[in-house]
């Protein structure tokens, strides 16, 4: 490994009881994406060799998600230093560098303040704490700084005087710290403290003692927000999207309300779309140029090509692909289906498990029927097509390029190219007949109402 070697070693076997849930508190999502995952993910874009997870016992779901990096056991709870004490094996071979030791729980720190730790580090500062200065300081731990701007130590906040208790630049608990002091100083820290645990904060007094350099760098208070509860939770959603609607208008994307749009972590959107109110998107979703997205519209784990009309009322599930100057309408569901150039479906359909060809138009109620109870069946429809209003296609079935179906068919056989196919029964008409059936039917009613009386 390189001598500037960077580690990130993620805590994240809190239970998060104030969750009241089944799941670990880091498994729960901010935009589709749980907040382990968002802590990951930042720590990957600063490239770092190597990134350790602290799981707690019986937390294979938070292993799984931090996969492939590797997982580490913290057998018991007794504090944050005893926290990073299991990744003492996971962390060796890495040489010289800088370990950044995060939260599973505090999702949006940014890379740029990371980086800004890192690059304090490269200047000679054995410990870097990530500090800030909230509204209301609280019962945070207080860092406690020098005349010359250096770090003395942090002081929790039980344990704190008065005029400590003053200060208001408070501890993230984030730390970038030289890899190969790191563990020499955790084996010196004491659960001698009012809560009787092992606090990591002590190593910033442990390094003093050897005259290592520790220093501050400040963030805003909303990169350091974290989750402890479900409102707190509901906070972190809301602050998430108002900052990715930001970025999202920022960059040339139109948001006629914005207050109403919810992104995805991953959504990529091009810029020159408009989107209307109360759009929701979900994972996986890539939006090119020039695209309108029409209100009330869901759209989920889909590609939409340049130029595309979507909506309103319209949901695209996982594996829609549309290719530009598609027209998907109202109440118009696609899964798992091709659709090709200039097609459109502008209104109550279902197209499902299907390929359908450039400019070929799908009247309304037309379904492609693709379940039979047991299996999917794909159905695939030519470039040029016409497929009436109420069609039903029982896949697995073809219709031919240019082929013409009449409305209310139902097509199980293949058809043919420019055919047009009719799958209906034959209309029937009798003259006269309604007006005979309505007086019979009166007549009836009359007399049983005469019987009754």
């Amino acid at each position: 490994m390189p001598s500037n070697s960077i580690a990130a070693l993620i805590l994240a076997a809190g239970k998060g009881t104030r969750m009241k849930s089944s799941l670990p508190k880091v498994m729960h999502q901010v935009a589709n994406r749980t907040l382990l995952g968002h802590v990951i993910g930042t720590a990957e874009s600063l490239n770092s060799d190597r990134v350790v997870v602290v799981v707690g016992p019986g937390m294979d779901n938070v292993a799984a998600e931090a996969a492939p990096h590797t997982t580490v056991t913290q057998a018991q709870q007794n504090g944050t230093a005893d926290a990073v004490k299991p990744a003492r094996d996971a962390l060796t071979g890495l040489g010289a560098g800088t370990v950044l030791i995060l939260y599973g729980d505090t999702p949006f720190i940014r890379p740029e303040t990371l980086q800004a730790m890192l690059e304090r580090r490269a200047d000679g500062a054995g410990i870097v704490v990530l500090g800030f200065q909230p509204d209301n300081p609280g019962e945070y731990g207080r860092l406690i700084v020098s005349e010359d701007g250096g770090l003395d130590a942090i002081v929790e906040y039980r344990e704190a005087n008065e005029a400590q208790r003053a200060v208001t630049l408070c501890n993230s608990g984030v730390l970038a710290v030289d890899l190969e002091k790191l563990f020499g100083w955790i084996d010196q820290v004491t659960n001698d403290n009012a809560k009787g645990e092992f606090y990591l904060t002590d190593i910033v007094a442990i390094a003093r003692t050897e005259g290592v350099i520790a220093a501050v760098i400040e963030a805003d208070e909303s990169e350091l927000l974290g989750v402890n509860s479900r409102a707190d939770l509901a906070g972190a959603e809301s602050y998430w999207q108002r900052e990715r609607r930001s970025i999202m208008m920022a960059n040339g994307v139109t948001l006629i309300d914005p207050e109403t749009v919810y992104f995805a972590a991953d959504t990529n959107v091009a810029p020159d779309v408009r989107i209307g109110p109360n759009v929701v998107f979900g994972p996986n979703v890539t939006i090119e140029r020039n695209v309108e997205i029409k209100a009330f519209c869901h759209i989920e784990g889909a590609t939409i090509g340049a130029g595309a009309i979507i909506g309103p009322f319209a949901r695209l599930r996982p594996g829609a692909v549309l290719e530009q100057g598609v027209h998907i309408g109202n109440f118009v569901e696609v899964k798992n289906s091709h659709i090709g150039e200039g097609a459109k479906a502008n209104h109550f359909t279902y197209l499902g498990d299907s390929t359908v060809g450039a400019k070929t138009n799908i009247g309304a109620g037309t379904i492609t029927c693709n379940y039979d109870g047991f299996f999917k069946h794909r159905t695939i429809i030519g470039a040029n097509a016409f497929i009436g209003s109420n069609t039903a296609l029982v896949a697995p079935v073809t219709v031919g390029d240019g082929a013409i179906v009449g409305a209310g068919s139902v097509v199980t056989r293949e058809v043919s190219k420019n055919a047009l196919v009719v799958a209906r029964g034959r209309q029937e008409e009798r003259e006269g007949w309604a007006q005979e059936f309505r007086v019979e039917q009166q007549t009836k009613k009359d007399q049983l109402s005469k019987s009754k009386g």
